[in-house]
């Protein structure tokens, strides 16, 4: 069993209604589909998402980096050689979807080769997870009726709230008319994209205090090293590292440096293999960790899904699987569902999912 070839296809499917928050805005959904095939004629499938605002990448760059540099480091390598796919792929600095989709790529081909679904092979705790849902920036009445309507159809109880607009008292308004509208069973969080400065943090946080958030994110830069910390021995609930820490070595320093309280584990940039390194470091430090979401599509959550459902720490709190319930399609041969506001594993081998091919040509951007 032996990576025969190695393919990036750019894809294009559009948002309903646009994802806003502090650090960007996407109204399309240019993913790239990277698929591997072995020498025993099996296809494993995984999606990068470029977010060029937070780590550089582009649709364009996904599939340069792909075809020109990965893609001739692994062919003819072992399905299970990932360690020397991991020194390879590593030499090319940055590039983390890239990396990541490449992995689960493989480990859906794995899966598929030994007929055991992924969640299996990567610990396989459980079989479904409960969902968080991402409100992105609105006026207060127009993200209280989106929440309330994902609440009602989905059974979703979890929230994550898009902040970082300034002046704060915008968003403070927006988070007060969601927890008056949705009630106190809801669960709350904030994500701020790095937005506000640590004293606008601060003064939010004060100005929420009896909202009952359960936690906050990436609110202030995370160069801001000394502000940063000041911050966060102030934050009175777990204040969660996520773009300031996709490695393990992020994770280190950001946990240590005091920093950061929590962590937050994103499949789309770390793939099955360094999210399990994470993950584990997490779990040796004490550090409670969150599945976060990339605006993934389809094929992101259901690898996410996967991850989150094989170990005890990643199925704790409820996961930020649900950005695709916005695309206008999706690439797969039968769609995720969400009931009474869970996620089931998918039971096939690997991730459990199958690219609908027509799909696939009908949103292909490269001809």
């Amino acid at each position: 069993m032996k990576v025969e070839s190695v393919e990036a296809i750019p894809f294009s499917i559009p948002f309903t209604k646009p994802v806003r928050f502090a650090s960007g805005q996407v109204e399309v959904a240019d993913h790239v589909l990277v698929r591997v095939r072995t020498s025993d004629g099996v296809t494993g499938v995984a999606e990068a998402p470029p977010r060029p605002y937070t780590y550089g990448e582009t649709q364009t760059s996904i599939v340069a980096v792909v075809e020109q540099l990965f893609a001739p480091a692994v062919v003819g390598l072992p399905l299970l050689a990932r360690e020397q796919v991991r020194a390879r792929v590593g030499r090319t600095v940055g590039n983390p979807t890239a990396k990541a989709a490449l992995d689960m790529a493989l480990w859906d081909a794995w899966g598929k080769t030994c007929g055991r679904p992924v969640h299996e092979l990567l610990g396989g705790f459980t079989d479904s997870l409960a969902v968080s849902h991402m409100v992105g920036f609105d006026e207060p009445a127009a993200m209280v009726a989106e929440a309330e309507r994902v609440r009602d159809t989905y059974g979703i109880t979890s929230f994550k709230v898009k902040v970082g607009r300034r002046p704060v008292h915008a968003d403070v308004a927006v988070v007060r008319a969601l927890r008056a509208g949705l009630g106190e069973d809801v669960e709350l969080y904030l994500d701020g994209n790095r937005g506000w400065t640590a004293a606008e943090a601060a003064q939010a946080l004060r100005m929420l205090d009896d909202v009952g958030l359960s936690r906050v994110e990436e609110l202030d830069p995370a160069d801001d090293v000394l502000a940063r910390r000041w911050l966060v021995q102030r934050c009175p609930v777990p204040y969660v590292a996520d773009e300031s820490a996709p490695t393990a070595a992020d994770v280190t320093r950001e946990v240590l440096g005091g920093s950061a309280t929590m962590v937050s584990i994103k499949t789309a940039r770390t793939g099955f293999t360094d999210s399990t390194q994470v993950a584990g470091l997490c779990e040796g430090l004490g550090v409670p960790v969150a599945l976060g979401n990339q605006v993934d599509g389809s094929i992101g959550s259901a690898c996410a899904l996967a991850f989150g459902a094989s170990r005890r720490s990643t199925s704790l709190l409820p996961a930020e699987l649900s950005n695709w319930l916005d695309l206008a399609d999706d690439l797969l041969t039968e769609p995720l569902t969400i009931a009474e506001g869970r996620m089931a594993v998918r039971g096939g081998p690997g991730t459990g999912i199958e690219v609908d091919e027509e799909k696939l040509a009908r949103f292909r951007t490269d001809g």
